[in-house]
């Protein structure tokens, strides 16, 4: 029987493998999450206007100019209307192939496997790189489309940034929700074969509303790496003019560090992880009352 003094006999052991990962939690997650927040709380003050530079307490300053800030606001704006439109893409490619690997009509399995993850092994800045000279006119060997579309253009920048995370990610997301198939029970399969579902029924009716969860996680994951883009439209700031300083919220709190002001950057990044926050929960509880229905 397990009671009170059984739990606490295990005590010990429960300490040994718990501690490690709560050390490393607080010291990279949690006090780097609160000195943010202590520094958003600072100010830069001078004794006129060559004066020496002193921290003093400010209050919610930093927080008033975040939020009158309009092109962080601006950027904000732009980097959701690049979830809504770039993540059911990424994240329907990713289903149709693990679909696909799954059905059986695919030959070579394991080839094709590492072939739809290979891209994500590829770090984000190489890949920018790659598909910003693809994109440039005087670079890319696609000149028939380069010389009719300007990809890199205000137009169509942001939707090029769109393509190279999709192309990085959608890799990634398919093992996650192949790995969710093949936990599903053989049984299952048999049955639906007895009463007659063809590939596509079984696919539709089946294997989609039982890896839910795993298009829910990676639904989660991809609205966090949305709100964090900064490596892809940093590096097309070489190739394209359109892509400014304050393009991305993250664009916007490194250069704000870089001027420095390090505590206006410090209210962004606070503000910006509220929102990460509240997308992602706001999300989370959708789903969970969709499924409860």
């Amino acid at each position: 029987m397990t009671g009170p003094r059984g739990a606490r006999r295990h005590l010990p052991a429960i300490a040994f493998f718990v501690t490690p990962f709560a050390a490393l939690f607080a010291l990279f997650y949690l006090v780097p999450i609160g000195y943010a927040i202590v520094q958003s709380l600072y100010k830069v003050e001078r004794t006129g206007t060559f004066g020496p530079a002193r921290e003093v307490f400010g209050g919610l300053a930093q927080y008033r100019r975040v939020f009158t800030d309009s092109p962080f606001w601006h950027s904000v704006e732009r980097v959701l209307l690049f979830g809504v439109v770039q993540v059911p893409i990424m994240l329907g490619l990713a289903l149709i192939l693990a679909l696909l690997l799954d059905s059986g009509l695919v030959r070579g399995k394991r080839f094709f496997r590492l072939a739809f993850f290979l891209p994500y092994a590829v770090p984000g800045v190489v890949a920018a790189i790659m598909w910003g000279y693809l994109y440039s006119p005087n670079l890319s060997p696609f000149t028939a489309v380069t010389a009719n579309l300007d990809l890199l253009g205000a137009d169509l920048v942001l939707w090029s940034i769109a393509n190279v995370v999709t192309w990085v990610y959608v890799g990634y997301n398919m093992l996650i929700l192949y790995s969710a198939l093949l936990a599903i029970p053989p049984e299952i399969y048999e049955a639906a074969r007895i009463d007659g579902a063809g590939v596509i029924r079984t696919a539709w009716s089946i294997k989609i509303p039982m890896v839910r969860p795993a298009i829910v996680l990676t639904t989660v994951f991809s609205i966090i790496g949305t709100l964090q883009l900064l490596a892809e439209p940093q590096v097309f700031r070489s190739f394209s003019s359109a892509v400014s300083s304050t393009y991305t919220p993250n664009l916007t709190v490194y250069a704000t560090s870089s001027v420095p002001n390090f505590h206006l950057a410090a209210a962004f990044s606070v503000v910006l992880a509220l929102a990460t926050f509240v997308l992602s929960f706001s999300f989370l509880k959708f789903t969970q009352r969709r499924g409860a229905r």
